[in-house]
């Protein structure tokens, strides 16, 4: 184990982010209008080095991030951030112990359903950590659009970064949960682009890709370049909220 930075806690909660699960109908009742953001990961392998649920603990700094830079902006819409959806559409992982899948079409029903019982908030932000809730997120969207509901889907892009259990989440996870990440396991996997390996992927899965998990290469990752990519896409998050708001 190694890096620094400030550890995950078991909630995921920031310092100063709001939790929608924390309060009461009544205190929400009384309330002004409330934008929710609601994390989405999943339980899946991520290599010999990473946690299962990488990609929940990302998606929840992201998210808690969010709500403590914007919260207490002039004219700033209230924030809660929504207890993490950790369980999603993990098939390709499926030939890895740990791995939880419910699907794509379960997923997409869920995000749609969660959305819609969300009526009483202005509208939904859905801050995605996993690549593989890509297209399930993308067509509750499209519905929940056609239904004249107001949601934002926010995806993390890093340009140049591998695609599964490399330096990008690595150095992620060092920067927000060093204590979760074992450095002395960490192995090189399959370092093609992801774009070169999806047919293989759709058909056979991770584990007949990289018998280790990974995509990329985490041996040289840093807690210095994980919170150089923090502020990176947390700065991005905020500026797509801010665009969605106006």
């Amino acid at each position: 184990m190694s890096g620094t930075g400030t550890e995950h806690r078991g909630t995921g909660t920031g310092a100063g982010a709001c939790r929608l699960d924390e309060l009461t109908w009544v205190e929400l009742d009384a309330a002004p209008p409330v934008i929710l953001v609601v994390p989405l990961g999943s339980c899946e392998q991520h290599g010999p080095h990473l946690p299962l649920h990488t990609d929940t603990v990302i998606a929840e700094s992201l998210a808690d991030a969010l709500v403590d830079t914007l919260v207490g902006q002039a004219g700033a819409t209230r924030m809660l951030v929504a207890p993490a959806i950790t369980v999603t559409s993990s098939g390709e992982h499926a030939g890895f112990p740990g791995t939880l899948s419910i699907g794509s079409d379960v997923t997409e029903r869920l995000v749609v359903e969660l959305v819609r019982s969300a009526d009483w908030s202005d509208g939904v932000v859905l801050v995605n950590g996993h690549g593989g809730n890509a297209a399930p997120v993308r067509s509750a969207v499209a519905a929940l659009h056609a239904e004249g509901r107001r949601v934002l889907s926010w995806w993390p892009r890093i340009v140049g970064g591998d695609a599964h259990g490399g330096h990008s989440e690595t150095s992620l996870m060092l920067a927000i949960a060093p204590h979760l990440v074992h450095m002395d396991r960490a192995a090189v996997g399959r370092r093609e682009p992801v774009t070169e390996l999806f047919d293989e992927l759709r058909r056979a899965g991770v584990r007949a890709v990289s018998p280790n998990g990974v995509l990329g290469d985490p041996t040289g990752a840093s807690a210095d370049h994980g919170s150089e990519l923090l502020a990176q896409l947390g700065a991005n998050l905020v500026a797509a909220v801010q665009q969605w708001q106006r």
